[in-house]
């Protein structure tokens, strides 16, 4: 048998790690939106823990293998010298908005997907479809001429890169693989410390399973395109798990198949589905899901075009960014991080006003809850 080209060699061991991804996710109700709704509304960080989780893991397996010389981060889209603040501020606060209207981020919009959920389904087919055109389509002109336009040149600077040990070394003059260094160690320790130092996160298997895993598969993914996919002859994109710009790319492979070829996101895409679908049908758990009224449905729609632009324009979702990223130590990641939990915390928190105050007395109590306006200005 003719041995496999390395580009279907890569998607199939991203296949497989997402079918995972997606199994463990659809047993766990591994869910960021989730995590953001329940400190919220019920001052539980349990899942918010187990994010935390899969970032420190991620962190320190990526960052073992970049000091071990397997692979160059720097090759990642997260450390480019073109600091795009605004696309990150924006495309965050757009994707945080849209993930909580459409009940969930890229990966659960999959994983719900593959649970029979028809909802997310049309989340997913607007999302792909807006992603792709702020990829390539009319929706690109605008995150070319008005918001990468204004992304800072670090280059010209003297920076290589926006990782944040070298901002810090640029500042300080001290050695930027020192300091990047023991940032790893920092994040990685540190969030596992401050996951497990709380009691019901430890008596809570699911979330343990859950960030563990999903850390474990960044980590490997950085592994299966960085030293596997590295081939003199066929080299693959250094990358690890996102769900946006895949998406899109999903669709268009779709739709273009005879011209078109397989890559790491797109296996991703569709091992996400997979595996969440088997875990459903073995488990009993598969249920076709609806909408129930109109506003529903609208919402869903909101969703999906505010997620597939707002991830695109921020380079990336809340594994894509929030792990695969962070896991590189790019400033990005960590403004884009932000961006994301305070557009779904604000829009959760009026989303609850809104139940019986209209929009904007609603918004003026949300920014009063999270400490942005004084008592006095509601």
């Amino acid at each position: 048998m003719e041995e496999w080209s390395v580009v279907y060699k890569v998607s199939l061991w991203g296949f497989i790690g997402a079918a995972l991804f997606g199994a463990v996710a659809n047993k766990t109700h591994f869910c960021i939106m989730g995590a953001v709704s329940d400190w919220i509304n019920m001052g539980s960080k349990v899942r918010f823990r187990a994010w935390m989780v899969s970032i420190g893991v991620a962190a320190l397996g990526a960052q073992t293998m970049q000091a071990l010389g397997w692979l160059d981060l720097g090759d990642s889209i997260y450390l480019g010298t073109s600091f795009r603040l605004l696309s990150y501020l924006v495309g965050g606060f757009l994707f945080g908005i849209g993930m909580t209207l459409g009940a969930g981020c890229g990966q659960r919009i999959l994983v719900r997907v593959g649970g029979g959920n028809l909802k997310s389904l049309l989340v997913l087919i607007i999302m792909a479809i807006i992603a792709y055109a702020t990829l390539r389509g009319l929706l690109a002109m605008v995150r070319v001429e008005v918001f990468d336009a204004v992304a800072i040149d670090l280059a010209a600077r003297d920076i290589p890169d926006q990782g944040i040990g070298t901002l810090l070394a640029h500042l300080t003059g001290a050695d930027a693989l020192m300091v990047s260094r023991a940032l790893a160690l920092v994040l990685g320790l540190g969030t596992l410390w401050y996951a497990f130092k709380d009691s019901d996160f430890r008596a809570s298997p699911d979330n343990i399973l859950a960030g563990i895993t999903i850390g474990v598969l960044v980590a490997g993914s950085w592994y299966v395109t960085g030293v596997i996919g590295n081939d003199d002859f066929e080299p693959v994109p250094l990358e690890s798990l996102t769900f946006i710009s895949p998406v899109g790319n999903t669709l268009n492979y779709f739709m273009i198949w005879t011209g078109s070829t397989i890559n790491f996101g797109i296996a991703v895409v569709l091992g996400m589905i997979v595996g969440s679908f088997v875990y459903a049908i073995v488990t009993g758990n598969f249920r076709i899901e609806t909408f129930t009224t109109r506003a529903d449905m609208l919402n869903h729609l909101y969703a999906g075009m505010l997620m597939g632009f707002g991830g695109v324009l921020a380079l990336g979702c809340t594994i894509g960014q929030g792990v695969s990223g962070m896991s590189t130590l790019a400033l990005g990641s960590l403004v884009t991080l932000a961006a994301i939990v305070f557009g779904s915390a604000l829009t959760i928190k009026i989303e609850y006003y809104m139940l019986d105050d209209p929009f904007l007395p609603s918004l003026r109590q949300a920014l009063t809850d999270l400490h942005l306006l004084p008592r006095g200005e509601n």
